[in-house]
């Protein structure tokens, strides 16, 4: 027997996880919840949304250089990989969220090799030009980013993860298919 939160009538539960006695009661506790949990997210304060956003921005990153190797050592491991910086983000805030100062980085260059700053120039040199690498360097703008923003940067990355693993779903069924339509004997 439980005890129903919004009459207090005791009834035993027909469902798992069933917290009403009535669909009336049930409906209640769903409108409480959704309050509560509106309630919640008005007192996250902008670190917190910076947080979330930056780990929605980690992600795609991981996810959109998953092909590549990491920046800094050039090697592919089975260990687990960061999205390292190349301006960390104490240094510069502003490039926080900016693709071209985040590449996909391991562990041990990231963590234990302090970025592994020097290695990780010369490859970010190769794979994106001087002049942006440049550019990166000269950024000394202040930014400091709202909560408006931030929740906007987490939807906007959330959004292109999204995308991309939707992309690579789609060229692995396209490549499926061209090789069931290829004959035994022939070459692609």
């Amino acid at each position: 027997m439980k005890q129903c939160p919004i009459c207090t009538a005791e009834f035993t539960p027909k469902k798992m996880g069933q917290k009403g006695c009535s669909p009336i009661c049930q409906k209640e506790i769903e409108r409480q919840r959704k309050i509560l949990k509106q309630r919640k997210l008005a007192l996250r304060t902008r670190t917190q949304w910076l947080k979330e956003a930056q780990i929605e921005f980690n992600r795609y990153i991981r996810e959109r250089d998953s092909a590549l190797p990491c920046i800094s050592c050039g090697r592919f491991h089975a260990g687990s990989y960061d999205a390292g910086h190349y301006r960390s983000i104490g240094a510069a805030p502003q490039l926080r969220f900016h693709e071209d100062n985040c590449w996909k980085q391991c562990v041990p260059c990231n963590q234990h090799k302090s970025g592994n700053s020097v290695e990780y120039r010369i490859r970010l040199v190769e794979r994106i030009g001087v002049e942006r690498v440049e550019a990166l360097e000269r950024d000394n703008s202040v930014r400091k980013y709202t909560i408006e923003e931030a929740q906007a940067i987490k939807a906007e990355y959330r959004a292109k993860l999204k995308a991309l693993d939707n992309a690579q779903v789609q060229a692995a069924a396209e490549s499926g298919n061209a090789a069931c339509s290829r004959s035994p004997g022939t070459k692609s």
